[in-house]
């Protein structure tokens, strides 16, 4: 009953205010004030839709679940409600996310005819298929690092080859990494960041296989592995990206096998050895949907802003329901209020020059699925047209830190491709919002790197300029007590507002935002 009544509330409310407002008179066109449509971006209207969104009865909106599904039959909803259309065939608001659920497979591997044990010595991370590889000799690469000063890849092919790296990264005397000339971790140092960033490096080079050597973490990742298996439970990815290179995390001892000095030798070399993995895969296909809804642009179709945020969260845990009302129940009902604001301007003449995606992706608490297959497997709009994604990821909230002073919202990513989009923003908040842009979490060096940690680094990594709208983690991140009643909403209103006008000059400005910078 709640959903009906909002969404019907909503539409009612487009259809009340859709010729209210006149673009041309005595024809003379007339300059548009973006705040006659920003002002219909209530606090009591996103509190309206997140006491919904984030209900008991969505069940946490795990991925695949009934609550996920709950979810995204409530966008849609929404969006049919407001006469928003879908981007999509058959007016289909549901791009389908192919995902598997990588159940722990069984590994075993031998060097030189020596077994060494599965959890102990060895975990297969990502591999969603059966399959074994033999082979006489591998390639040691170090530390597995590719940077614009190091490289440990130099001189090497390792194209279809066993690929050898450790963890860790090389420093200089005086204790600073040789990457960057500073003492703070970075991206290549340590823990899930660095198991990423030297496997997509790995990967680009095209290794059929990469045996990692982090005694540590695979310490960590046995422990999970073998309680996933224990439960029958598994890790998602997307179904569309695997198979593309096996990937193992190996012991010190599985390491110091294949060659004896790797601690201390970080001189990439050929290895001599017979080796021999098997993977025997548990994997189950699952399905999940990306929402999308669509204003076609009046001057500049084909040129297309993307606002994003996801729509999923961790489900339930122990019996109890994790809400998900800031993260990110709040960047969902964000997008929903500022779709809102544009289909009013475009009743009464007013749509943007440019198209407008909203588009609510799945996954994201999983390895940012969802927007991975948008941007890297099916984009609905060619990436060459996107001009810019919008991110929102939690902005209902204050940070601890900036308690007493809670008029801000931490931005990252703006100056990264475009100096263009970074200006634009700060024009549209010191014009119309005048909230504290907090650029903390946008340093290369932030030890929490957040810049890779939500969905738009997808849109990022293939050059589309992005803004990641962020308020910081609380005390209730990631726990059920991440509830609708702990929503400041009107820090919400004003966040939601400074995107929307930020939004509006991107989708009206006569030339498209230039990028002038390279991918970080």
């Amino acid at each position: 009953m709640r959903k009906s009544f909002i969404i019907a509330g909503f539409a009612l409310s487009v259809l009340a205010c859709g010729s209210s407002q006149q673009s041309v008179t005595n024809d003379t066109a007339v300059a548009i004030d973006p705040q006659v449509y920003g002002n219909s971006i209530t606090a009591a209207e996103l509190k309206d839709l997140l006491y919904t969104f984030a209900s008991d009865e969505f069940e946490g909106r795990d991925t695949d679940s009934k609550g996920q599904k709950m979810a995204v039959e409530f966008l849609k909803d929404y969006y049919v409600a407001l006469d928003i259309p879908s981007p999509m065939a058959d007016g289909d608001y549901y791009q389908e996310v192919p995902l598997v659920n990588q159940k722990t497979p069984i590994t075993t591997i031998t060097v030189d005819g020596k077994a060494f044990e599965n959890y102990t010595d060895v975990v297969a991370v990502g591999s969603s298929s059966s399959q074994t590889i033999k082979v006489s000799d591998i390639v040691y690469a170090g530390y597995g690092i590719e940077a614009d000063n190091y490289s440990s890849y130099k001189n090497l092919n390792v194209k279809d080859k066993v690929v050898l790296i450790k963890s860790g990264e090389p420093k200089n005397d005086n204790g600073t990494y040789i990457t960057t000339g500073k003492k703070e971790d970075t991206k290549w140092s340590v823990g899930r960041q660095a198991l990423s960033s030297k496997r997509e490096v790995a990967e680009r080079k095209g290794a059929r296989a990469l045996l990692y050597m982090d005694d540590a973490f695979l310490k960590i990742m046995a422990r999970y592995m073998q309680a996933s298996a224990s439960t029958g439970t598994g890790r998602l990815a997307l179904k569309d990206q695997q198979d593309q290179m096996m990937h193992l995390m190996i012991s010190d001892k599985l390491g110091k096998a294949l060659l004896s000095r790797i601690e201390t030798d970080s001189e990439s070399k050929d290895v001599s050895t017979d080796l021999e993995i098997d993977i025997k895969s548990n994997s189950e296909d699952v399905n999940s949907e990306n929402v999308l809804a669509f204003i076609k642009g009046s001057e500049k179709p084909d040129e297309v802003l993307v606002i994003s945020a996801h729509l999923d969260h961790e489900g339930i845990k122990d019996g109890e329901i994790y809400n998900g009302a800031d993260d990110d129940g709040s960047g969902t009902v964000a997008i929903l209020e500022i779709a809102e604001a544009f289909k009013l301007a475009k009743n009464d003449g007013h749509g943007p020059k440019r198209s407008v995606l909203f588009l609510h992706v799945t996954g994201e608490e999983k390895g940012l699925l969802g927007s991975s297959y948008y941007t890297d497997v099916d984009p609905i709009f060619p990436l060459e047209n996107t001009i810019a994604d919008l991110n929102i990821d939690m902005i209902g909230r204050t940070d601890p830190k900036r308690i007493g002073d809670r008029n801000y919202v931490y931005l990252i990513g703006s100056d990264k491709l475009s100096s263009e989009l970074h200006q634009i923003s700060e024009d549209a908040n010191s014009t119309y919002t005048n909230i504290a842009l907090d650029y903390t979490f946008n340093d290369e060096n932030d030890p929490n790197r957040f810049y890779y940690r939500s969905d738009h680094y997808n849109f990022a990594k293939n050059n589309v300029p992005v803004i990641f709208y962020f308020n910081g983690t609380h005390d209730d991140y990631h726990k059920p007590s991440d509830t609708p009643d702990k929503i400041e909403y009107d820090l919400l209103e004003n966040r939601t507002k400074l995107i929307f006008y930020t939004a509006w000059e991107l989708a009206n400005r006569e030339q498209r935002i230039v990028v002038d910078k390279e991918i970080q």
